[in-house]
């Protein structure tokens, strides 16, 4: 996973849940040729065997692209489909399990932080990003307000990396890169796109650089 710089948050993907598997590779490869990935996440919210059937057809691709391949949740999945790391929810104990196993060979990130007691106790055992929001919680427009907080909150005070969860339309970057979090996580707002997942990116990218939104 690509650290982020001082200019721009990075962008990161996110995976529909169940995804079509015959036509979604198409729409993330055009995806990851449009503009810089930091990575992708696969599997939130799917049993074990689902989720290393996704991982397997498209985290060779992601990686062909200089992207991170995260896995949700399934560690025994991360390992046997060779992903860069795997994406933690399910509590402080969990998140341990697998900071122990991966670490430092492989990323291991922290989500489901909804205090700041919550996001200190994932700091500090060993996280190396903390995602704030719901990998698919992007149902509104803008990125919910409480994860905004605490994105701010700790991009502010921590060197851990914040991955800030944007809203359903791409503007919502803004507000998500705006709480200083390194990396920004999009999902609905890349593949419910009108004009596809590839000119979605593009846009995304350079809101995140600074560009002016574009005309609708």
């Amino acid at each position: 996973m690509t650290e982020p710089d001082e200019s721009a948050p990075l962008l990161y993907l996110v995976t529909p849940s169940g995804f079509d598997r015959t036509a979604f590779p198409a729409a993330l490869e055009a995806a990851l040729a449009a503009a810089p990935i930091a990575a992708v996440l696969v599997g939130i919210g799917l049993g074990e065997e689902a989720a290393e059937a996704e991982a397997q057809l498209v985290l060779p691709m992601v990686q062909r692209y200089g992207a991170a391949g995260l896995v949700a949740e399934h560690t025994r999945v991360a390992g046997r489909v060779h992903a860069d790391g795997v994406h933690v929810s399910t509590g402080l104990a969990d998140l341990g399990a697998a900071v122990e196993r991966f670490r430092p060979r492989r990323i291991v990130g922290a989500g489901n932080l909804k205090t700041r007691h919550a996001a200190m106790e994932a700091g500090e055992a060993g996280a190396d990003y903390l995602f704030f929001g719901q990998p698919h919680g992007d149902i509104r427009p803008e990125p919910h307000p409480k994860a905004l907080d605490l994105a701010e909150w700790w991009s502010d005070l921590m060197e851990i990396p914040a991955v800030m969860m944007a809203g359903s339309v791409l503007a919502s970057v803004r507000a998500a890169a705006e709480t200083g979090a390194g990396f920004v996580a999009v999902n609905r707002a890349v593949w419910e796109h009108p004009a596809g997942p590839a000119e979605a990116v593009r846009i995304a990218h350079a809101l995140l650089s600074g560009a002016p939104e574009p005309a609708a």
